[in-house]
């Protein structure tokens, strides 16, 4: 099989500028997912837990097999949206192991309200 040569020159000025653009979209992605894993302000999450609830990541999380990989969907559904405090659309959707079989599993964030703009 014949290899493809590359042409991509990675100490070009241009090819510079993008890899720096590229590394800041990947931060502030990263920034973006860690806020609604989060799953909303800490006064919520603790009033959440004083009333003996499991916090949703966490029910998806147990239910999971001890070690398997969960691939999260739509993290930044609804992001930006309803004064930005419906995170994931209010969802935590993804496709992990249960019981040694993948599955899809959407797991509901009942906390949060809906409310109409």
């Amino acid at each position: 099989m014949t290899a493809i040569k590359s042409q991509v020159n990675s100490r070009s000025a241009e090819f510079r500028a993008n890899a720096e653009r590229m590394r800041n979209l990947v931060s502030d992605l990263r920034e973006k997912i860690s806020t609604v894993t989060q799953g909303g302000d800490q006064a919520a999450r603790d009033k959440h837990l004083a009333r003996g609830k499991m916090l949703p990541r966490e029910r998806v999380n147990k239910l999971l097999d001890p070690g398997s990989p969960f691939l999260e969907i739509g993290q930044l559904a609804a992001w930006g949206m309803y004064s930005g405090d419906v995170h994931s659309a209010s969802m935590i959707c993804g496709i992990g192991r249960v019981s040694g079989r993948e599955c899809h599993r959407p797991g509901f964030r009942a906390r949060v309200r809906h409310r109409r703009q």
